[in-house]
């Protein structure tokens, strides 16, 4: 998929679920919480990683501030099986998008999706758009009300 078809994906599932935000592009790679961060000039903690593990053979996704690592005991105790993060090829199936631009929303299929509850303490926050290049800002409690995601104590 092109790197435009891909942010109109997100665009598009944003749109569906009544969000209204911009969509913003960046020169430079947004690809890790600190490029990201740098890029919006914004705190890393106010970055939404979207990660990919799979538990018990099935994909699911964890939105994690990109200040904290995810806790893969906590994950696996709430999924109930051994978690391991996702290869690339599996993120892709999984979502439809390479690592390092993979959305909240606008997946390929659908996946359980847990939130980091760090996450909640912020205005605003700012998740990947479908490319290593592209964000978007949304209100915590409105990430929490489009992925359907449970949030829960996920860092390490």
């Amino acid at each position: 998929m092109s790197a435009s078809l891909a942010v109109e994906r997100v665009r598009a599932a944003l749109r569906e679920k009544g969000v209204d935000t911009e969509i913003v592009e960046f020169a430079q790679s947004t690809r890790t919480a600190q490029e990201a961060a740098d890029a919006i000039g914004t705190s890393v903690a106010q970055i939404v990683k979207s990660l990919v593990f799979v538990a018990g053979g099935r994909p699911f996704l964890a939105l994690v501030s990109g200040a904290n690592q995810a806790d893969t005991d906590k994950l696996a105790a709430l999924m109930g099986a051994p978690v391991e993060r996702a290869d690339a090829r599996t993120v892709r199936e999984a979502t439809g998008f390479a690592i390092g631009g993979v959305p909240p929303v606008g997946h390929a299929t659908s996946l359980v999706t847990f939130i980091d509850q760090d996450l909640l303490q912020f205005e605003e926050v700012y998740a990947a758009a479908g490319t290593p290049h592209a964000i978007f800002r949304i209100a915590p409690q409105e990430l929490v009300r489009i992925t359907g995601g449970r949030v829960v104590a996920l860092a390490r």
